[in-house]
């Protein structure tokens, strides 16, 4: 049985980071806003959408005022904002460099969902931006927020498992609305990959600690279905790391719901099944001295991540999930892609350093 969950206590609003929320989907709705009401280190103080109505609806659900609300046309007028530190865009993906760029010229720091954007140049501009403008810039990587995620990376790189050999990792679902913007190549940059995908590439890397060496992969994107007629339904890919280390994943819009990951050394193992849901994950670790599954606090992932960089903010320190790791991210999946289409391994850069691509400030887990 999990534990109780820990009572928050919040900051003075005076002294907690002010965010501006970017887009008000599904996501914000059900997910970001209700998480920021919880929040030590953050709350919502703003809120930009297109849908003039929509917007106000939300303001008096989560008691803003219509002066609190403000058009994708009046973004700008943020800038004016004391309050408004940071903004948190949750928008599809094609838009997440200009609205990243338009933030920093503010002098906004940005906290943005995964991925980092379409491809790896729109992404690397998104951190050159935020550089120039002196602001900081966070991919929205919740999984690496996580104390199950953690505890699994922990076992990891413990030695508890003995030398790591393979790992796995699934992440499929049923996109069934061929009217969905993550079905249009423009707006998503692909298909199940980096909506889906992303999780499994980006969760492997930081279990590892380590940077892929290479890649090889393949992808179907069948031609008498409507919903797949400018993006991929499945891929397949498999990532050579340091030592040996293979890791292969699947990723699917066609595919009954199936989130995992499993870590195989050679005294040990991991596994994570569901491995990445908002709620309800489950690890087991298994080592010599026998079975293990831990329970850990209630929390809620989006609020760990806003605290997060509420207090980088605070701190000045480079977020854990910074810009780079989705900048890097994107270079893999677009080694994917090329492997993909020409049948052959693509040779990456790697690293055995670890953790080249994550910042100085590590998150806090939750405690009992």
């Amino acid at each position: 049985m999990p534990l109780k969950p820990k009572i928050p206590s919040p900051q003075p609003q005076s002294r907690r980071v002010g965010y501006a929320i970017v887009g008000l989907g599904k996501l914000s709705a059900e997910e970001i806003i209700p998480a920021a009401r919880t929040s030590e280190h953050a709350y919502v103080a703003a809120l930009v959408t297109g849908e003039e109505e929509k917007g106000e609806g939300f303001a008096r659900a989560f008691d803003l005022t219509e002066d609190d609300v403000y058009s994708y046309e009046d973004f700008e007028k943020l800038q004016g904002r004391e309050d408004v530190e940071a903004v948190y865009i949750v928008l599809p993906n094609s838009m997440h460099r200009e609205y990243t760029e338009r933030a920093a010229k503010m002098g906004k720091h940005v906290l943005c969902e995964k991925p980092l954007a379409t491809n790896a140049e729109d992404a690397k501009a998104m951190v050159v931006a935020c550089k120039k403008a002196g602001v900081l810039l966070m991919t929205a990587y919740r999984c690496q927020y996580t104390p199950e995620h953690w505890a699994a990376r922990d076992a990891v790189q413990s030695g508890k498992l003995g030398a790591v050999k393979l790992l796995d990792s699934i992440h499929a679902q049923v996109e069934d609305d061929p009217t969905a913007w993550r079905l249009k190549a423009e707006y998503a940059g692909g298909g199940p990959l980096p909506d889906v995908g992303i999780y499994s590439l980006n969760i492997v890397r930081f279990v590892l600690a380590q940077e892929p060496e290479w890649v090889f992969a393949a992808l179907h994107q069948p031609k008498k279905d409507a919903r797949f007629k400018e993006v991929e339904e499945s891929v397949s890919f498999m990532l050579g790391f340091p030592d040996g280390v293979i890791a292969n994943c699947q990723t699917s819009y066609g595919a009954q719901k199936t989130t995992t990951l499993r870590v195989m050394g050679e005294e040990g193992s991991v596994l994570m099944d569901p491995a990445f849901p908002y709620q309800g994950l489950k690890l087991t670790i298994k080592t010599k001295e026998g079975s293990l599954t831990p329970s850990f606090p209630a929390y809620d992932q989006f609020g760990l991540e806003l605290d997060h960089f509420a207090e980088c903010i605070r701190s000045g320190k480079q977020p854990w999930t910074m810009g780079e790791e989705g900048v890097q991210d994107h270079v893999i999946m677009d080694a994917i892609y090329e492997s993909a289409r020409t049948g052959q391994v693509v040779k990456l850069s790697g690293s055995r350093k670890k953790d080249p691509f994550r910042g100085e400030q590590k998150p806090k887990l939750p405690t009992a």
